[in-house]
């Protein structure tokens, strides 16, 4: 049974089935044959129930076992399952319908919670393979006490249909259900098959109406299937909570407009990484006691601990003490390929404070986060990337031995550890996997990072990051060629990868960029990913198996010693990727920048989404261009809630937020006593590919942007891991910065501006013409700019001005209060002035910055 993946299905209640009794003696009137129970467990029937005695301190839900043989399925046939079921204690147990050996192929998993009132469970499922020996099993273990289950009216019968699944989407008016910022895009879709434009409200907070207009019909989305519009209200800027917006008498969630609106979520996207630390007491002063926890795998009972670790059999003859780091995705694995980019992207998010105008590192600093190190001089958020780097130097292989220098991929369990699990609660053996070039690499690019940034907190840290980097990158130069392998999936991913030239050039740009030796210089100009955009940047986003992008970013934001020329060429990788990502943000019903090949939305796609957002705002701190910011924005937007399944994909955030996400300790819906995600965890998103069984039963024949579930079980949609989460804290410090600059217009190209004047001594003539450049019509509109000197107007015609000291605003006459798409409008005004006077140099239409021309 340890070779279960912890991935389970809730099924849907079925109607009645008509085929044949599959089961035998499910009454129990016949005593227990052919029953059968595990070993550990003892079952008699009393009063007409099975009943068994399952022992304290099992780990697994597989560790105890009721159990029927001999079950003939057919492939295609749909079937219910039911059974009524109670016990001595609230206890959660999974029922399983699968091959009686390896490698246990399940055709149903369910998992229902049973209470100490009897209650009567209905399942339905479709085989998928013919197999007349499978096996019924009621999986009883995993559970610290000791309790009493009783059975009792088991069927399995065929000819059951199994209802077809539909998500509630709630409203059909998508929007963000966080907010906006007072200057940024606003924008929504709403799901119709009205063929016609549509009108649409704004309502203020106080019920009042704040604006209105008409949508875009966009046609069908082929992203979800549906035919959408689309509406767009970004000249509100007034701040406000509880803004809905009404369409053909459908109204949203309600959502925020403001500036303030994303400190929260840069702070809890990185409490994270605390929160699934490794080998540290998670803190209650820190997290509130919901979270806290005891240290997990420090060698203590039953945990047999990180603090001496062997290898896989014939590995090596080694052990080290791999104790820290961070646990990777809801299980208690932790590897190197994917604590690699993870800890990248969390010191990026300090890096950035250092390199950005705009940037704060303040809310990142000493005692800001929470983090147990607070106090201590250094960022807290370097305190975090810390607690993730020891770990990794952890993992080389020491000196002396065949591959000295490498790291090792990854350690975890022996075998899959069960769901729910607490870390310190986990009594499995802890194993070392082998060495590969990736990993290996993945240290020397975040041991180079970290050197450069721990520099003036902590040089001996610094130091020995170097070392460590330098060392790796060795060892990988001499193997490159040391894959993992792909089948080395039992109790952990496996993590496979083999093509490391995205790690060699992330590497070597980084150890360039802390040391500026020549020799990692010319593996960056010598890769045959250097200067090519679409390889560096994939389309589908950065991820652990494709980090280039990485090295990319750091060699043009940070200061280093590429020639100008050197340093135009990766600038522009930069923006000819975000250039793409931009463009299909813009051309998508919801506004998300991820646009796969064949809209093959992957496992993981909103960390896609979010590393396409990284490189957008990375461009945008490079260039100015509001092209960029927000397409960003957009993607944030598609996250929390404007997307097809209106769901805020993040805990916490949004009317509908995801809160069952797929992990071993944040498993409220399998247990109640546990807590969901804490508020800041994002979900992997729609994936295609639905490997789970929860997917595959409710999911099937899903349109790719709707290819996810929020169930616990659904771990090929519904995971949370770290490297998905350092994307989102980068994005959400990102978001926040603009809203604390206060100034983030709208697209400059969706206007432009004309001033021509005519000047004498004393006095002038001035002729504005304003060009609407978008393809939305404005209106009305408001143009306002300001004098930089005692220019004062006195006559004006075709608009309506208005002058408070140096600061104009011009509105429409009666007959042209609307710009159409390419269409302008024209006036003019007479002026004094009392010395040399000089033209406005920046024009706002309804908030948003103007170009000139």
């Amino acid at each position: 049974m340890g070779a279960l993946i912890a991935g389970l299905v809730a099924a849907p209640t079925a109607g009645a089935a008509e085929g044949p009794e599959q089961i035998t003696n499910g009454d129990f009137s016949a005593g227990t044959a052919p029953w059968w129970w595990t070993a550990n467990s003892s079952a008699a029937v009393v009063d007409g129930e099975l009943c068994a005695d399952v022992p304290a301190g099992t780990t697994n839900p597989w560790d105890a076992i009721i159990g029927q043989d001999g079950i003939d399925l057919l492939a295609g046939e749909g079937y219910e399952l039911s059974f009524t079921a109670h016990a001595t204690t609230p206890v959660t147990i999974r029922t399983t319908v699968q091959m009686a050996v390896e490698p246990w192929t399940a055709e149903h998993l369910s998992t229902d919670r049973i209470t100490t009132e009897p209650q009567t469970f209905s399942h339905t499922f479709t085989a998928k393979a013919d197999n007349d020996a499978a096996q019924l099993g009621f999986q009883t273990g995993g559970h610290a006490e000791a309790y009493t289950l009783c059975l009792d009216d088991v069927s399995l019968t065929g000819g059951a249909e199994p209802p077809v699944y539909q998500p509630d989407t709630g409203s059909p008016v998508r929007i963000n259900q966080v907010g906006y910022l007072t200057e940024g895009p606003k924008s929504g879709t709403f799901v119709t098959e009205a063929p016609q434009p549509l009108a649409w409200t704004l309502k203020a907070p106080d019920g009042s109406t704040a604006a209105t207009g008409t949508t875009k019909v966009f046609g069908e989305d082929p992203t979800s299937r549906q035919h959408v519009h689309t509406f767009d209200f970004s000249r509100i800027t007034k701040a406000g909570e509880g803004y809905t917006v009404t369409i053909a008498g459908e109204t949203s969630e309600p959502f925020s407009i403001g500036d303030d609106l994303y400190a929260r979520l840069r702070s809890d996207a990185l409490a994270y990484f605390y929160h699934n630390r490794s080998g540290i007491e998670i803190d209650a002063d820190l997290v509130g006691e919901e979270y806290a926890r005891p240290a997990g795998h420090l060698n203590a009972a039953p945990n047999q601990g990180d603090g001496d670790v062997p290898c896989q059999p014939g590995v090596c003859d080694y052990t080290l003490d791999v104790r820290g780091g961070w646990y990777d995705a809801g299980d208690h694995g932790k590897y190197v390929v994917n604590g690699g980019i993870s800890v990248a992207q969390v010191m990026a998010t300090y890096e950035r404070t250092l390199t950005a105008e705009n940037a704060d590192g303040e809310p990142l600093g000493d005692g800001r986060l929470r983090v147990p190190e607070r106090g201590n001089g250094t960022p807290d958020i370097l305190d975090e990337a810390a607690w993730q780097l020891d770990f990794l130097m952890k993992m080389q292989v020491p000196a002396g031995e065949e591959l000295a220098g490498m790291a090792h991929h990854k350690v975890h369990d022996e075998k899959w550890t069960g769901l729910p699990m607490l870390p310190h609660q986990d009594p499995q053996k802890r194993l070392l996997h082998p060495p590969s070039t990736a990993a290996t690499l993945n240290l020397a690019a975040a041991g180079a990072q970290c050197a450069r940034l721990f520099r003036q907190y902590d040089a001996a840290f610094a130091d020995r990051c170097l070392t460590a980097a330098t060392t790796a990158w060795q060892a990988a130069l001499a193997h490159p060629e040391v894959y993992a392998n792909p089948n080395d999936n039992v109790g952990g991913g496996a993590y496979e990868d083999n093509d490391v030239t995205d790690e060699f050039y992330w590497a070597a740009a980084e150890l360039f960029v802390t040391t500026g030796q020549d020799d990692y210089r010319r593996h960056v100009l010598d890769s045959p990913l250097h200067g090519d955009a679409d390889k560096v940047f994939p389309r589908g986003g950065m991820w652990w198996g494709g980090t280039a992008g990485l090295g990319a970013l750091s060699l043009a934001t940070v200061e280093n010693d590429l020639t100008a020329a050197e340093l135009a060429t990766v600038r522009s990788m930069v923006t000819s990727a975000a250039d793409r990502y931009a463009a299909d943000a813009q051309a998508a019903a919801y506004g998300v920048p991820y646009a796969p090949e064949d809209n093959r939305y992957v496992w993981g796609s909103n960390s896609g989404v979010l590393n396409n957002m990284v490189v957008l705002g990375v461009a945008h701190d490079l260039t100015g261009e509001a092209k960029y910011r927000d397409a960003l924005l957009g993607g944030l937007d598609y996250l929390l809630g404007r997307n097809p399944l209106n769901q805020s994909y993040v805990t916490g955030y949004g009317e509908r937020d995801s809160h069952n996400q797929h992990h071993r300790h944040w498993a409220h819906q399998l247990n109640p006593s546990l807590p969901n995600p804490a508020p800041g965890s994002v979900a992997g998103g729609p994936n295609v590919d639905i490997q789970d069984p929860v997917a595959q039963i409710k999911l099937r024949g899903c349109a790719p942007a709707m290819c996810y579930i929020d169930d616990i079980e659904s771990w090929a949609t519904n995971e949370i891991t770290i490297n998905w989460n350092a994307p989102l804290a980068w994005v959400a410090s990102y978001v926040d910065d603009l809203g604390a600059s206060g100034a983030p217009d709208p697209d400059p190209a969706a206007c432009k501006v004309s001033y021509t004047s005519d000047r004498w001594n004393g006095g002038f003539t001035s002729r504005v013409t304003v060009v609407n450049t978008g393809t939305e019509a404005i209106s009305p509109w408001e143009l306002t700019w300001s004098f930089a000197d005692d220019q004062r107007i006195t006559h004006h015609w075709s608009s309506r001005i208005t002058q408070t000291g140096q600061e104009v605003t011009a509105r429409p006459a009666s007959w042209n209060g609307t710009i159409p798409p390419g269409g302008s409008v024209a006036f003019g005004f007479n002026g004094t002035s009392g010395g040399r006077a000089a033209d406005p140099t920046a024009f706002k239409l309804n908030g948003g910055t103007c170009a000139l021309g």
